[in-house]
């Protein structure tokens, strides 16, 4: 546990505990499953990577989009949807967040505010138009993939 936190990709486990419904197994569990986000020039390429983008049919010029791809790393999707489970509850900062909070850089606690308001709206407005909440969830792990890769670019340019 100790060489996650603090091992050569400690920063990013450190920084991902961040954003709601990531805790430190997620984090390091992320972190392993992506290997390095640098890799990724957009979060779209890293929603791409976990299968978190519909599907594609097009034929000139009509396009149609489909269900989640689901192509790509299993494991680190799910993680994303598990940890978007957590969206349904109000924004709040307090508990474990609060705490692990203190260790952070601003740049870093605004993007965890910001993903907390934003995807706890999607979610609430996804399922007021009446779609599943399992589906809702989904698409709120697909937004949820971009402020981890947000948070993994933060802490690349050393903000942490």
């Amino acid at each position: 546990m100790e060489q996650a936190a603090q091992g050569a990709n400690g920063a990013w486990v450190q920084a991902l505990q961040g954003l709601r419904g990531v805790a430190f197994v997620t984090a390091v569990s992320l972190v392993a499953e992506i290997g390095s986000f640098r890799r990724f020039r957009s979060p779209m390429q890293l929603m791409a990577y976990l299968g978190l983008v519909p599907r594609e049919y097009s034929s000139g010029q009509s396009v149609r989009r489909g269900k989640r791809t689901k192509t790509g790393n299993r494991h680190a999707r799910r993680l994303l949807v598990e940890a978007a489970w957590s969206c349904r509850h109000k924004p709040a900062v307090r508990g474990e967040i609060a705490k692990r909070q203190e260790e952070w850089s601003p740049q870093i606690q605004r993007i965890s505010c910001k993903a907390q308001e934003r995807l706890h709206t999607k979610y609430r407005k996804l399922v007021q138009r009446g779609k599943a909440k399992n589906l809702a969830v989904a698409a709120v792990a697909r937004e949820l993939c971009g402020f981890v890769w947000a948070v993994a670019c933060e802490v690349e340019t050393g903000a942490k």
